[in-house]
């Protein structure tokens, strides 16, 4: 038997989202950019973006999960890398659907660190074993997520999309 699975769905997450967006608010803190770690943390920083009036949206894409529960050795940064020149001074909310290990979210955090004034995590969900303690969590789970925009197979797959482990 399959184990227990957390299900997140489209209208769930409307509800993460803005509950996210209050959490981050009603700390005081006001991002200048948004810097999602793509792809689960596309959606999170669109939703974040549009509730906390933040026009300004980074993309950092990262390979580290090759499938569920299968992943790299170690996150690894795909091109195109945010230029640190664009960060420089700025406060930086990175945004991403979960923190499992944490890994992804370390490399990206510790990415930012010499060049903002400061940098601070949003995620959906967060797991015990992450490294990375965020600051906004809209919930805590140990179990395996199901993501609205990641439950079903592509309708394509396309050669040379994952690197190999």
């Amino acid at each position: 038997m399959a184990a227990e699975r957390a299900e997140l769905t489209w209208e769930l997450f409307g509800t993460a989202g803005r509950e996210l967006a209050e959490e981050i608010d009603g700390d005081g803190f006001e991002p200048d950019l948004i810097l999602s770690i793509a792809r689960g943390g596309l959606f999170v920083a669109g939703v974040l973006g549009y509730a906390l009036d933040v026009k300004n949206l980074h993309v950092m894409n990262v390979e580290f999960y090759t499938g569920v529960d299968q992943r790299l050795d170690l996150p690894v940064m795909l091109p195109p890398v945010p230029n640190a020149v664009d960060l420089t001074g700025a406060k930086v909310l990175v945004a991403d659907d979960v923190a499992d290990t944490g890994a992804t979210l370390k490399l990206v955090r510790d990415f930012c660190a010499d060049h903002v004034a400061e940098v601070r995590c949003a995620v959906i969900y967060e797991k015990p074993r992450s490294v990375v303690s965020c600051e906004y969590v809209w919930r805590r789970t140990d179990r395996w997520i199901n993501f609205p925009w990641s439950d079903r197979p592509p309708v394509t797959k396309r050669a040379g999309q994952v690197l190999d482990a």
